[in-house]
């Protein structure tokens, strides 16, 4: 188990490096994170997109690409198809987003030719390394499914376990938060969160631990959880952050941006394989520290 980035990046060092296929590369913050990512040894590179304009910025960020791999795809929408194909076809790991919506490229990934479907929800993880918390901890979905129901809410689930287990957490905490740490049959996410719980307890949700509803500062914080009485095996040891719908997701991960130091990797997860999903806001090391995580992921799946 990892308590911070620079404890997971080592690991993901320690291996032969993965072959990242990136879907309309011609961004600067994208290709800077590329570039340390080829030279800390984290991956392989193929890059897909406007090469003209690929080449402008790799000079703007003093990246050499004598030896990259580009395919020329001006057409953002063709660009991730393509993009998608390499690694439908076996030419590279995993998948990132560069300068092209979401949408697009999740398309693309969901096309049924390549065979990269699952039968599963893809949701939206970030994996969060915050300055006073002892260990990483996960924030699922604040970045793609809007308003999901239980079923959806067990996938979310099981999607962020599996990150979880590919860093390490044999037994994550996962806790589905509320408003409160009671069941109100008037508050739809109280009810989820108790048979969410049940459901980990009867085997139902398997490879972690369960319990809920609890508020946020119960889940992070043992002498929160504590004053107020709360008896649960995760109290104060979440390790996954299960947010009611998209509005709770967006403002905790932009509060927790803005207001503290925190880090972050984002990927979306469901699919055979993990795709790189961050922001345009985001910095180039956000880039960097979610192919490092996409990068454990694939190991873990090759296992």
């Amino acid at each position: 188990m990892f308590k911070t980035f620079e404890e997971m990046v080592e690991q993901a060092k320690s291996t032969a490096p993965k072959v990242l296929s990136v879907a309309a590369a011609e961004d600067p913050e994208v290709l800077k994170a590329v570039k340390k990512a080829e030279e800390d040894g984290l991956i392989t590179p193929i890059l897909v997109g406007d090469k003209e304009k690929i080449e402008v910025f790799a000079k703007e960020v003093y990246y050499d690409l004598s030896n990259i791999k580009i395919y020329d795809e001006p057409d953002v929408t063709k660009a991730s198809h393509k993009a998608v194909q390499i690694v439908a076809e076996g030419e590279a790991d995993f998948l990132m987003k560069g300068l092209v919506g979401t949408a697009t490229i999740l398309r693309a990934l969901l096309t049924k030719e390549y065979g990269l479907r699952q039968d599963r929800l893809l949701s939206h993880i970030a994996l969060m390394d915050l300055e006073d918390l002892d260990r990483l901890i996960i924030m699922t979905d604040g970045g793609m499914n809007m308003y999901p129901d239980l079923n959806q809410k067990k996938q979310i689930i099981e999607n962020a376990v599996e990150v979880m287990h590919s860093i390490g957490v044999e037994m994550p905490k996962v806790v589905p938060l509320a408003a409160l740490e009671l069941v109100n049959p008037d508050m739809e996410p109280t009810i989820h969160a108790a048979i969410l719980s049940k459901m980990a307890d009867r085997g139902q949700i398997k490879g972690c631990i369960i319990d809920g509803p609890l508020a946020f500062d119960n889940a992070i914080s043992e002498e929160a959880a504590k004053h107020k009485g709360i008896k649960s095996p995760v109290a104060g040891k979440a390790d996954v952050l299960l947010v009611p719908n998209i509005e709770t997701g967006n403002v905790m991960y932009k509060a927790l941006s803005y207001f503290s130091k925190m880090r972050a990797a984002m990927l979306v997860v469901g699919a055979k394989v993990p795709v790189v999903v961050t922001s345009r806001a985001d910095n180039y090391m956000t880039k960097y520290y979610s192919m490092a995580l996409g990068k454990l992921m694939m190991e873990y799946k090759n296992q």
